[in-house]
């Protein structure tokens, strides 16, 4: 389970969904389907119509994951920061019912406002 004490994912690139696709795909239900997904180092998010995914890859050998669920209904605010000239990070941060905020920081090549735009629609949609 994320850490909403200390909740900052960082450094996110966007990757193709197929690339986490076989490790996310049985956390799936059946009408559900990954809209994106961003990977760091070693951790990574997805983003699919109902819910944010991160996943936590633990230990030495990387075998050891903790998925964790954040489903769309319960975000209460959100928070998107473009990147700017000399601070090449997007920002998003999202506040849960119940849970506290988390922030995931991305790289300047990923489009900010288009995650803003999803998490509206789904969000919003309640």
């Amino acid at each position: 389970m994320i850490d909403f004490q200390n909740a900052s994912i960082v450094k996110l690139d966007r990757v193709d969904p197929g690339r986490v696709l076989a490790d996310v795909d049985p956390l799936l239900t059946e009408s559900e389907t990954v809209l994106h997904a961003y990977k760091g180092a070693r951790d990574y998010v997805v983003m699919t119509e109902r819910r944010l995914i991160t996943v936590n890859v633990q230990g030495i050998t990387g075998s050891k994951r903790d998925y964790t669920s954040l489903p769309w209904s319960k975000v209460q605010a959100w928070s998107v920061e473009t990147a700017g000239a000399f601070d090449r990070d997007a920002e998003l941060d999202l506040w849960f019912s119940g849970l506290g905020e988390i922030r995931l920081e991305f790289r300047g090549t990923v489009d900010i406002r288009q995650i803003g735009r999803l998490i509206a629609a789904h969000a919003l949609a309640g």
